[in-house]
């Protein structure tokens, strides 16, 4: 669970809606066509704008702004050196079976074990990792895309209200409900945008990118290993990916 991200979300709508009670009635807030147009409008554009499947996708892969196990990378160059070491001394066989912590080092063990050739590792590893990195930017840039719908559709929404209001002017009953409108779908579109939409978005490319150097990590010890490198300069060369304050020799 990312703590970061449910405090964020949680607190952000907690400080919104502690504003809306301490200046007054919190119903005043709530209007069912500003609703409509902003979140129900926005989500119909966006099935417009993508295939279902990438929609559908972008639900699931936004989990991974909330439920996200990030594994430290020197805790991972702790564990890959203790692999290698082992590698080593007793051959890449006596890998088999091995639990570890990462399903993308676990593949890419097995693959060594099985025998292949270390172009066929990077080959197939390097497309996996692709892959994966284009489902995650592929979530975020809907989630993107939605944080540019919602203020439109607020905007459009605010129109509509005021066309609303300007065709009622004669009746002073219409032109509060009609004002409501107006100005509700402004503030629903920013918040939808602000606090839900570009946030998850930014999360998730921040994943990406972590999980990308993870896996990059893995890939270059991999290598090593199937090459029989020392374990000690394998351990070096990995701790490149560390900030220099983090590069602690191993004793």
């Amino acid at each position: 669970m990312d703590i970061a991200t449910l405090i964020g979300l949680i607190g952000s709508f907690i400080v919104i809606i502690a504003a809306i009670f301490v200046g007054g009635s919190a119903g005043m807030f709530i209007d069912t066509a500003s609703t409509l147009i902003v979140l129900v409008g926005s989500l119909l554009v966006l099935l417009m704008t993508y295939p279902l499947s990438q929609f559908l996708g972008a639900v699931k892969v936004a989990a991974k702004a909330f439920m996200f196990k990030s594994i430290p990378l020197d805790t991972l160059i702790d564990e890959i050196y203790g692999l290698a070491d082992e590698a080593r001394k007793g051959g890449l066989l006596s890998l088999e079976g091995k639990e570890v912590s990462h399903p993308f080092l676990s593949k890419g063990i097995q693959m060594l074990v099985d025998g292949h050739d270390g172009t066929v590792v990077r080959n197939l590893l390097s497309k996996d990792m692709n892959q994966s990195y284009y489902r995650h930017s592929s979530g975020a840039k809907v989630f993107k895309t939605l944080g540019d719908i919602g203020p439109a559709m607020g905007m459009i929404g605010t129109l509509v209200g005021l066309v609303q209001m300007l065709a009622n002017m004669s009746d002073p009953k219409a032109i509060g409900p009609a004002m409501a409108v107006a100005l509700l779908t402004t503030l629903y579109g920013a918040m939808l945008a602000n606090m839900v939409c570009l946030p998850i978005s930014a999360k998730l490319n921040t994943r990406a990118d972590e999980e990308l150097t993870c896996q990059k990590l893995i890939l270059d010890a991999l290598l090593a290993i199937q090459s029989g490198q020392n374990p000690r300069i394998l351990d070096g060369a990995l701790k490149t990916y560390l900030p220099e304050g983090k590069r602690v020799e191993r004793e």
